[in-house]
């Protein structure tokens, strides 16, 4: 919207960049072009300002397919009025000489146009295809269309108009019926994540089953080892009681034949002792025997009286010690007489 400035019965207009200015005074061209800005009396003068920036216009149409399905499409229109001066006449862009603001609405006018004549050709386009096909094909077939019908639109032309681009976002059936055709694909998904589950699933039983194999194969190996370690160690046990037995075996053979040599060694020192004492006791009693003869053979040619007196020293070597003794005259008698006879049978004797 261009800027008005009230100054003594006189206006002065500035206009944006962006805008196209067309000035008429009396009927006659005073100014025309962009961005201008210029004194005029309001009583005597039409302006109109036409924008030459680039517009988007978003719109929505509802076309029926050929299965009687109901299609919304969405898209978006970026035009440009390329000739001012043709769309000043076509459509009323004039504005207020107080304000500056339009008089009517031609922006809503031209999109109306627009939309119509987009909705015209995508209601073509859609009408021959069922709504499969056409969800199908996707929004490159309707852009296609709606671009090449704008662009060859001859209302379009003559208005001064060009179509730039043209977007559409979206094409959407109704909500059940979208739920309806989503359900296979859906159930196609949920399908292809069951199967990656139970694949999923599989691979991780495999990696159980081989982790079990792996251990049993451990504890199968290390029972093994533990069977050859103990088969191993009863070997050394048994070894080692071999070999202790046959050291036990050396040391009693070495004990018996070590008591075998003391006893003979005892046996031979008792044997020769015995010798020793039987013949000394041998030569003990040839001595006593040749002192007993002596002896004998001493008494025999000894007296009585000899006799007599040893008979008393003997006596005397086997009585008790005696202090006093007191010799009455019958125990005196008594001896005597047993002396007498005594001497008596001795002499008989011999």
């Amino acid at each position: 919207m261009a800027d008005i400035t009230r100054r003594f019965g006189f206006r002065h207009l500035r206009a944006a960049p962006t805008a196209h200015i067309r000035h008429l005074r009396s009927g006659t061209l005073a100014h025309e072009g962009t961005g201008l800005a210029f004194w005029f009396r309001p009583l005597t003068a039409a302006i109109s300002e036409v924008p030459a920036d680039d517009r988007e216009l978003a719109m929505i149409c509802h076309a029926r397919t050929a299965d009687f399905q109901d299609l919304t499409v969405q898209a978006t229109v970026t035009y440009r009025i390329t000739d001012p001066v043709v769309a000043a006449t076509r459509v009323d862009f004039g504005i207020d000489p107080d304000t500056g603001a339009w008089r009517a609405e031609p922006l809503d006018q031209l999109g109306t146009l627009l939309t119509e004549s987009a909705q015209q050709h995508a209601l073509e386009l859609i009408a021959g295809l069922t709504l499969s096909q056409a969800l199908a094909a996707g929004v490159t077939p309707v852009r296609e269309k709606i671009g090449a019908g704008l662009t060859t639109d001859p209302r379009l032309t003559e208005t001064g108009l060009a179509v730039i681009a043209v977007r559409v976002t979206a094409l959407r059936p109704e909500a059940e019926l979208e739920r309806a055709l989503r359900t296979p694909a859906r159930e196609l998904v949920q399908q292809e994540a069951d199967r990656a589950t139970y694949e999923r699933r599989a691979v991780a039983v495999e990696r159980e089953r081989a982790i079990a194999e792996n251990e049993l194969a451990s504890k199968i190996e290390l029972a093994r080892r533990e069977e050859d370690l103990v088969a191993q160690q009863g070997a050394n046990a048994r070894r080692q009681a071999e070999q202790n037995a046959a050291a036990d075996r050396v040391r009693a053979d070495s004990e018996a034949a070590r008591r075998t040599r003391i006893a003979t060694a005892e046996a031979e020192a008792a044997r020769i002792l015995a010798d020793a004492q039987a013949d000394s006791e041998r030569v003990l009693g040839e001595a006593r025997a040749a002192s007993e003869e002596a002896w004998l053979l001493a008494h025999q040619q000894a007296g009585p009286e000899l006799l007599h007196a040893l008979a008393l020293s003997k006596l005397a070597e086997h009585l008790p010690k005696i202090d006093s003794i007191t010799l009455s005259p019958d125990v005196l008698t008594g001896l005597l007489t047993r002396l007498g006879r005594a001497g008596a049978a001795e002499g008989e004797g011999r």
